[in-house]
């Protein structure tokens, strides 16, 4: 059994297709709704440190506080934006994937194939229909 944990917003495209194509593999994660229960400011800045990506890398634009919050002002502290994540967890990104191969935003979801200890077991298609996998479980190439 391999342990995957999607950081998963329910009402999100992207993140949908993203749980669809590790489930895809034969693998069902351990589905965290983030809104719901955000991760510990430590797990969060663990997660990010992991991902190999900045917090300002993270933050949700669309949809969120962001520019009310003034977060686009790019002399604001990691701890600042931070904060406003563990604030407002809806400026958290997603989906975030946490696999025994690293951890990932998957923005585009394929990206989560590159962190998946299983191969496709069929074929896979996006809900906007975009074909990512074809019937032998390989990687479509855009």
């Amino acid at each position: 059994m391999t342990d995957i944990i999607i950081y998963h917003n329910p009402d999100c495209g992207t993140s949908r297709n993203t749980l669809a194509l590790i489930r895809n593999s034969g693998i069902e994660p351990h589905v965290v709704e983030y809104l719901k229960t955000p991760p510990a400011r430590a797990l969060l800045e663990q997660l990010i440190d992991r991902a190999g990506i900045k917090p300002r890398e993270l933050l949700r634009e669309k949809g969120t506080p962001y520019a009310d919050l003034g977060l686009g002002n790019e002399s604001l502290s990691d701890d600042i934006l931070f904060d406003a994540m563990m604030e407002h967890p809806v400026l958290i990104n997603r989906p975030l994937v946490v696999s025994p191969l690293g951890v990932r935003l998957c923005r585009p979801s394929e990206a989560v194939l590159d962190i998946l200890p299983a191969q496709q077991l069929g074929a896979f298609s996006k809900e906007d229909g975009e074909r990512v996998v074809d019937a032998a479980g390989n990687r479509v190439q855009g």
